[in-house]
């Protein structure tokens, strides 16, 4: 950022801290982040921030609408609910607009709002951050303690601690486990798993098992490596930003140069103190004020932490603030930019077309194709056949039966088997009919044909066919 506003001391370090992520020494080992517990203005509205994502994370999966979950994303049966209407493989295209859509989403939005979305809404952060940190904190300790802790011989206070923490930790894993696979095999199909015998479910039992190792060892070992080394948004962060997209940052023009606090003698240096109270709160432990950095995940618990320092020696907050790079340079203040408005018009357009499309999403898709190889059958005289095949998929909760009429011409269709074609609820039918025409309609080739499909006397939709016949 800028002047890159770095430490001071040290000058032939100064750049050592883009040779490696910060949670990793010289050596290639990784340091421990031992972050302190934060406190402040911004913590408290991530707080009721993250209460609510528990509140949709924990409730969603027990909502129906039409005896449906709100939202299943069943990947192994390519089935997916959202906000209780089925999609299945047939709606592909939505799925592929959605992905383009969710793809473009992130570009602009984190080239405009910076990593907003992984400070605070983050499936990751928060539950990190909001539960088994504080979960840590309640039994180790803030940390301080935790070091202490971690540097203390094995006595039974800390192997009282220790496993109390760990066998915590693999409970509520094992919790969140059972409701990351309700979103994907329903609420109804996991309670089976959990009350009917083991050898009836044994993939299920699987399942749960592995999600709750991988959330257990996420959230006990891995923890902030995630952001940093697997997560691709933390990677794609360093091509997505550029000087004016919005991000934590450090006024070193404020800032510099640094000096220790002197409440007896006149302060001549930058407002910055060097007290570390915002490296010591970060949870990906760095340093703020060395610039914008990949591990960098937009918390705000450094904000908080320097506003706190700033109040008490009585200079101005926001040392430490949401802003751009360009701002900080400027001396100006964060700006709701035309460039921002542009990308939040164009965000509102894709989310609008999306909507729409998944709004008149067609509950009912019928296909229906002449059968090949065959040509026009002659009947009688004065009438002429021709042989249809319809495949119908269902992506409705109730079973339908479906009439087809002709509504550009007049003659009849005559239905293979029956008079009408049943489909199951979420399933597919497929059938054959004939459409006879009489003569007299027939001037060309190929006739173009309008087929209205109904249920129950109501009709869901038109399908456009050719009819072949003899030239007259």
């Amino acid at each position: 950022m800028g002047k890159e506003n770095l430490s001071k001391t040290g000058e032939g370090n100064k750049e050592s801290f883009r040779d490696r992520i910060a949670t990793v020494d010289e050596s290639g080992k990784r340091k421990w982040v031992f972050a302190q517990k934060p406190k402040g203005k911004l913590y408290n509205i991530r707080s009721y921030v993250s209460w609510f994502f528990f509140l949709l994370f924990f409730s969603l999966p027990f909502i129906e609408v039409n005896e449906q979950p709100l939202f299943l994303f069943n990947v192994v049966k390519a089935k997916f609910i959202l906000f209780g209407k089925v999609f299945w493989p047939q709606d592909f295209f939505i799925f592929g607009l959605g992905m383009l859509t969710f793809i473009v989403f992130i570009v602009l939005f984190t080239a405009a709002f910076g990593r907003l979305f992984c400070g605070w809404v983050c499936p990751q952060t928060i539950f990190m951050e909001m539960f088994f940190r504080k979960i840590e904190y309640f039994i180790e300790g803030d940390a301080a303690q935790q070091k202490m802790l971690a540097k203390a011989p094995w006595t039974g206070s800390k192997i009282f601690k220790k496993v109390s923490k760990h066998i915590i930790f693999y409970i509520c894993s094992f919790i969140i486990a059972n409701f990351f696979l309700s979103y994907i095999i329903g609420v109804k199909e996991l309670w089976k798993i959990i009350t009917e015998p083991v050898t009836q479910h044994i993939g299920g039992f699987l399942s749960l098992a592995v999600f709750s190792g991988v959330f257990y060892a996420v959230y006990a070992f891995f923890r902030e490596q995630v952001c940093t080394v697997i997560c691709p948004y933390g990677r794609l962060q360093g091509v997505l930003l550029d000087k004016n997209s919005m991000i934590v940052a450090y006024d070193y023009q404020r800032g510099e140069p640094r000096g220790k606090f002197n409440k007896k003698v006149e302060r001549t240096q930058g407002d910055c103190i060097d007290c570390y109270q915002c490296v010591k709160v970060c949870p990906t432990g760095i340093d703020i004020r060395n610039g914008t950095q990949m591990e960098c995940v937009g918390c705000t618990a450094c904000i908080d932490a320097c506003n706190a320092i700033m109040d008490k020696i009585n200079k101005p907050l926001g040392l430490i603030r949401y802003a751009s790079e360009l701002g900080i340079e400027k001396k100006e203040k964060l700006q709701y930019t035309g460039r921002m408005k542009l990308y939040t018009v164009l965000l509102g357009v894709l989310m609008t077309v999306l909507a729409f499309l998944l709004v008149t999403r067609k509950e009912v898709d019928t296909t229906i194709m002449r059968t090949p190889g065959m040509l026009y059958q002659e009947r009688g005289t004065d009438s002429v056949s021709n042989l249809y095949n319809i495949k119908v998929a269902n992506k409705t909760t109730n079973s339908i039966p479906l009439q087809l009429k002709l509504e550009n011409a007049s003659g009849q269709i005559e239905i293979v088997g029956g008079h009408s074609v049943q489909v199951k609820e979420q399933g597919e039918g497929t059938g054959s009919f004939f459409i006879i025409l009489p003569r007299s309609i027939i001037h060309e080739r190929k006739t173009l044909l309008k087929i209205g499909i109904y249920s129950n006397n109501k009709k869901i939709d038109v399908i456009s066919t050719n009819f072949l016949g003899p030239v007259q």
